[in-house]
């Protein structure tokens, strides 16, 4: 039997697990990673714990042009595929709050690690410093040439360049160019999970200002998307978990021309009638009291002026003089404060890239180019991308997995 030849184009996480997969399949595998060293992505991930999974991924964690697509590589390999696969390389795992999966570590240099490891055990062939200028097929080879003339042939290639999110671990869309060459389509790419930019020249007064409180996107009186944790204010606009859940949607809305609404809840234990209620009371033990004063030890103090310019009230007005439309007001704003949203932080603050080759054009089953046989793809390059929270390091170990397995097998 034939052993075959196989190009994986960049060493993240996905053209790692697709390497190591073809190459226990019996294939030469050939890495080639434009970085000094392969895996640079992977030890920014989870603040540098590296949230590696989630014992509860489901396709409606994942967006794209046809998000169904994610179904069955998923389900070849999915969250406990992975958590078994990492501890047979030696990484003990915990499971942490929403079903976020780390190594018992805490480091993603210990993923990292183990991946380089076995790639070496493997005798996988890493090249470093390979720049792909572009990738041509005569008959059945594949011929690689690198920026520095240097070329390699194969019987497959499998691309998992990355998109074109943190472009310092070497991200730069090149992937989007060599799959248009073969005739691809590239589904609108613009950054996901990333930070929000607002309207509002306050934003500065509140910069650095964190609360625990509730992100709803709203467009055309219709919610969204909501999530619920640390919310952070900026001098452009806003970020935290909860805003990256919805900074998708968001950037969608907004690409049509159209836009987006953001509702924050500072108090997301009350219902506004609830908060009214309370802020009655509240006001009742402190009547001397200018508004200012009142509101410390209810929100964060560097909120207080701020919001209520926001609503007109004189932050020296006697509570005992608010009139209770102005408690309305109050409790309106801390439990429904809007923001237009006008744009977001670049590439350089995303985590992962929406859009992406049309996954029309991929078989889902393989991750086999259905326009070109023996190009298979896997990870970011793919009109794939899943939520916050371990979703898009499973979404790159499964198409891994798949590539990796039917590049080797076909």
């Amino acid at each position: 039997m034939k052993v075959k030849n196989i190009i994986v184009v960049g060493g993240g996480a996905a053209g790692m697990m697709a390497a190591i997969v073809a190459k226990r399949q019996g294939a030469n595998v050939v890495v080639l990673e434009r970085n000094a060293r392969v895996g640079k992505k992977i030890l920014a991930t989870g603040n540098g714990r590296c949230n590696y999974t989630n014992v509860f991924t489901d396709i409606k964690n994942y967006h794209g042009k046809n998000s169904k697509f994610a179904y069955s590589p998923l389900s070849q390999f999915g969250a406990k595929e992975t958590i078994d696969f990492f501890e047979r390389l030696g990484i003990a795992h915990t499971i942490e709050d929403n079903g976020k999966v780390f190594p018992l570590s805490f480091q993603a240099s210990s993923v990292l690690d183990v991946l380089r490891y076995e790639l070496a055990e493997l005798g996988v062939d890493i090249v470093c410093d390979a720049y792909v200028k572009s990738i041509e097929k005569a008959k059945k080879k594949f011929l690689v040439t690198f920026e520095d003339g240097r070329t390699k042939n194969a019987d497959a290639v499998i691309l998992a360049t990355g998109g074109k999110a943190m472009p310092s671990s070497g991200s730069d869309g090149n992937g989007y160019t060599l799959a248009k060459k073969f005739g691809h389509n590239i589904v609108e790419v613009f950054p996901g999970l990333v930070q929000l930019k607002l309207e509002g020249d306050f934003l500065k007064a509140i910069d650095g200002v964190k609360v625990v409180g509730t992100a709803t996107l709203l467009h055309k009186g219709k919610v969204i998307k909501e999530d619920t944790g640390d919310i952070l204010f900026t001098n452009y606009g806003i970020s935290g978990p909860p805003i990256l859940q919805l900074s998708r949607s968001a950037l969608e809305i907004l690409s049509r021309g159209e836009k987006p609404i953001l509702k924050i809840s500072i108090i997301n234990s009350r219902k506004k009638e609830e908060l009214f209620e309370y802020l009655k009371t509240r006001f009742s033990y402190m009547p001397k009291k200018n508004i200012d004063i009142a509101l410390i030890g209810l929100i964060n103090k560097r909120l207080i002026n701020v919001i209520l310019r926001e609503i007109n009230i004189d932050k020296d007005k006697k509570v005992a003089n608010l009139s209770n439309e102005e408690i309305e007001k109050i409790a309106d704003v801390l439990t429904d404060w809007r923001f237009q949203v006008v744009g977001s932080k670049s590439w350089a603050d995303a985590q992962v890239t929406a859009g992406g080759v049309d996954t029309n054009e991929i078989d889902s089953k393989t991750m086999e180019s259905k326009l070109i046989k023996g190009l298979y793809f896997a990870g970011e390059i793919v009109d794939i991308d899943g939520d916050c929270g371990g979703f898009n390091l499973q979404w790159a170990w499964s198409s891994g997995y798949v590539a990796g397995l039917n590049a080797a097998l076909d």
